[in-house]
């Protein structure tokens, strides 16, 4: 999906470029499975913001983003088309529930807090890329100050710098000539030429404290470094519109006023070197540039996904005015149609950022939203509920599928897993049928299922290698089935057998090998899946 390698962002930018919306759609088809309407929609809505970019100025500043409306019930995509559409391209994205706003006015979170976190989403993009850039003069010049912790200069050394400074003062400012100019010169060759070879034999000795320390043998010695105070002394001015303007400090203000304190502090070589990257990375990166091309990044490529938009939908009637629902809507209008909005950043125009807003829309419609924001989402696509076959595919086919997940989180205990084909389809089918006897959570019923079935697995994993019996017949254990995990009130499987661990010979040694098969899925789920009134709590 989206390829993060240092310094080569512009190459990601003609990637990018070059990418159809046909291509654009494969990409998404990698992370998300089905749901063709809504990738198309997307990717139309990206290769038209690329277009825009290629305009005249006075062209592209009338071309307003065509947002997008997603229906659909929830899991079945909506959010992970919008997350890996911003991966894809880079772009600074945020995430918001339309039902956490109230109308201005009220207690809770103001509708321009959207466009202040995206700018601050897009502040530590631009400053993780920057970091990245400077990573390695960072580390160097880290590095050359830990030395001088090591191997403070010797008294003779400073003395010649100390010297040498002063007979470059006394060039520059050209002083009277009876000052007896050549006693300076004297003793600057006094200092240097008493021991000769002193400043070689430091720079030797300097040589090995790099190597043993990039060898990692002096991780464990103590040095003592000027650290900056953390204690500094901060204060909030609250303004009219309530918290979301309480973040201007007291320092930034007046900055004389409290300087960087520093203090001494003892500390392990091996964190006073992270502590001096940190610093050496805060010289190096201009925060100021930094802001100024998230602020660019923000209004050109931003992209944020109002989820839950059917909360708020309706009208007011007349039960007195309802904070969550057209108050908001007229709200958030201004965001959507484009405005200007006040950060602690600077201003943010909002006329060119996506918005895609998403919803169920189970007891409401687009419809029901005020006419003015329905305009601003010209684009509607309904995403479809999951099938069973969605389900397979869901669980294998991702980069980073559940199925995939699970065999990765074990192999970490020296295990296995193996799923049978026939155990996929059963945990697809069990999903599909909680699904429609009970709440349609779409594609997050497989998190709870495959849970489920690994419950035991995941439990006896770590005794199972470490209580390995020698094979017979290649089985070195066993996953016992535990009565334990049994909810109360859930049937006993019939039957219960327990799972064997398997050991093989493959290319490079021995693997432990659990193979999960039709009928363990069903020990596991079955006898929850039939009592309904326990589905309800436990899938």
């Amino acid at each position: 999906m989206a390829i993060y390698l240092p310094g080569v962002a512009e190459d990601q930018a003609v990637a990018l470029e070059e990418m159809t919306p046909r291509e654009i759609v494969a990409e998404l088809d990698k992370y998300v499975v089905g749901q063709y309407a809504a990738k198309r929609a997307v990717a139309i809505a990206l290769r038209n913001r690329q277009r825009r970019q290629k305009l005249p100025p006075e062209l592209a500043d009338e071309i307003m983003p065509k947002n997008i409306i997603m229906i659909g019930a929830t899991g079945v995509g909506k959010t992970e088309i919008a997350r890996r559409l911003a991966k894809l391209t880079n772009s600074p994205f945020l995430k918001v529930e339309a039902s956490k706003f109230t109308e201005v006015g009220y207690v809770g979170r103001d509708v321009e807090s959207i466009v202040r976190d995206l700018v601050e989403t897009a502040i530590e993009m631009v400053r993780e890329e920057k970091l990245e850039e400077t990573e390695d003069k960072a580390e160097r010049n880290a590095e050359e100050r830990l030395l001088d912790l090591l191997l403070p200069p010797s008294p003779e050394t400073l003395k010649a710098a100390q010297t040498a400074q002063k007979t470059a003062d006394v060039d520059t400012v050209g002083l009277a000539l009876e000052s007896p100019t050549p006693s300076v010169a004297i003793d600057f060759d006094a200092a240097t030429e008493t021991k000769p070879e002193e400043p070689h034999t430091q720079e030797r000795t300097r040589e090995k404290l790099r190597q043993q320390f990039r060898e990692g043998k002096l991780d464990e010695r103590i040095v003592e470094l000027d650290a900056r105070d953390r204690n500094q002394p901060q204060f909030e001015i609250v303004g009219v519109g309530g918290t979301e303007d309480a973040d201007v400090n007291l320092k930034d203000i007046l900055p004389g006023l409290f300087g960087p304190r520093k203090s001494k502090r003892k500390m392990k070589v091996s964190e006073a070197f992270e502590y001096l990257i940190s610093e050496e990375e805060g010289r190096l990166i201009d925060m100021d540039l930094v802001t100024r091309t998230a602020i660019e990044r923000v209004e050109d490529s931003g992209i944020v996904f109002l989820d839950e938009i059917d909360k708020i939908a309706g009208r007011e009637g007349g039960h007195g005015p309802d904070i969550s629902r057209e108050g908001v809507q007229r709200d958030i209008l201004p965001i959507v149609e484009g405005t200007t909005v006040n950060t602690k950043y600077g201003f943010v125009s909002t006329d060119h950022i996506l918005f895609i807003a998403a919803g169920a829309f189970h007891v409401s419609k687009p419809s029901d939203l005020i006419p003015e924001l329905q305009g601003r989402f010209p684009i509607r696509v309904e995403l479809q509920s999951l099938t069973v076959e969605d389900f397979i595919r869901i669980l294998t086919e991702p980069k980073s599928s559940l199925v995939k997940q699970s065999i990765a989180l074990l192999e970490t205990e020296g295990l296995k897993l193996e799923f049978q084909p026939d155990a996929l389809e059963e945990m697809a089918s069990f999903a599909f049928s909680v699904n429609e006897t009970t709440e349609n959570i779409g594609a997050r019923r497989l998190h709870t299922i495959m849970e489920r079935v690994l419950d035991e697995i995941s439990f006896q994993a770590p005794d199972l290698i470490k209580n390995a019996q020698p094979a017979v017949n290649g089985v070195i254990a066993q996953v016992e089935p535990s009565t334990v995990q049994q909810p109360r009130g859930a049937a006993q499987p019939e039957n219960a057998h327990p799972l064997p661990v398997l050991e093989r010979q493959v290319e490079g040694g021995m693997e432990r090998v659990v193979l999960i098969d039709r009928e363990y899925v069903r020990q596991q789920v079955a006898g929850i899946v039939k009592n309904q009134d326990l589905s309800r709590y436990i899938l």
